[in-house]
């Protein structure tokens, strides 16, 4: 998904090489609004509209950070263990944030004044890093941001979707197997079975890619243990991090 900006238009070459992109893969979608980390939340109302209209044929629908390794055969696999694909019903699924207060500091990155959001925390949120939505749950969500009344700035995109489904009566659903915040190390077995991991770079993907999907399945107390040590692995990287900073 792309927008319009100075960065299509003062580069001919760039914008040859979509054109050449969405012919010969028909993978790219471009929306009326101009392309910029402010308006990711005019970029997200202009995909789950076209996804509206153009796939109805669609049981799911998951959007997806271009830094994030995403692994479509491991959320089915989750999909089918947990419910099945086909029925009827809500579905917002991914990592959920809980109690999150909005930005008041007016240099920060997510800067939300009082005036544009009152409430001293937000509504439970999927992390937009990487999400799933149902049809249905895709339909109520749309159908609620079409009706809201867009503030100046706006809220964070996540947060505007988190804030269309409380809205529309759709709860996030918490699924561990996506990561949302922390990067979290390289481990093969940890890889298969995570559906999403954030902070990846593109060559790293390709490389992850292959060597999670062309080397053999590794065992179900392969996978515990592995997730087991990302998930100790990021925490200590986490806190590290903070240290440093500090």
């Amino acid at each position: 998904m792309v927008g319009r900006g100075l960065w299509i238009s003062s580069d001919p070459g760039l914008a040859k090489l979509l054109i050449e992109e969405a012919r010969e893969r028909g993978d790219l979608i471009q929306g009326r609004f101009l392309d910029t980390y402010s308006n990711l939340t005019l970029k997200t109302l202009s995909l789950l509209g076209w996804a509206r209209r153009f796939c109805p044929q669609a049981h799911f629908m998951a959007k997806v950070d271009d830094d994030v390794l995403f692994n479509p055969s491991s959320l089915l696999h989750f999909l089918n263990r947990s419910r099945n694909p086909y029925e009827q019903g809500d579905l917002y699924l991914g990592r959920v944030h809980l109690h999150v207060a909005p930005d008041r500091d007016p240099d920060g990155k997510h800067y939300l004044p009082s005036g544009a959001y009152p409430p001293s925390v937000f509504p439970d949120y999927c992390s937009g890093t990487a999400y799933v939505l149902s049809r249905s749950a895709l339909l109520k969500i749309s159908l609620a941001a079409s009706a809201s009344p867009l503030s100046t700035p706006l809220p964070p995109e996540d947060v505007f979707v988190g804030l269309c489904a409380r809205t529309a009566g759709v709860l996030p659903s918490h699924c561990p197997l996506f990561s949302g915040g922390p990067g979290v190390p390289y481990g093969r077995c940890c890889y298969q079975a995570m559906v999403s991991i954030h902070h990846v770079p593109p060559r790293e993907m390709l490389h992850y890619w292959a060597d999670v999907h062309i080397s053999r399945p590794c065992s179900w107390l392969g996978i515990r243990a592995s997730l087991g040590l990302c998930k100790v692995r990021a925490m200590l990287g986490t806190a590290l991090g903070l240290e440093q900073g500090l």
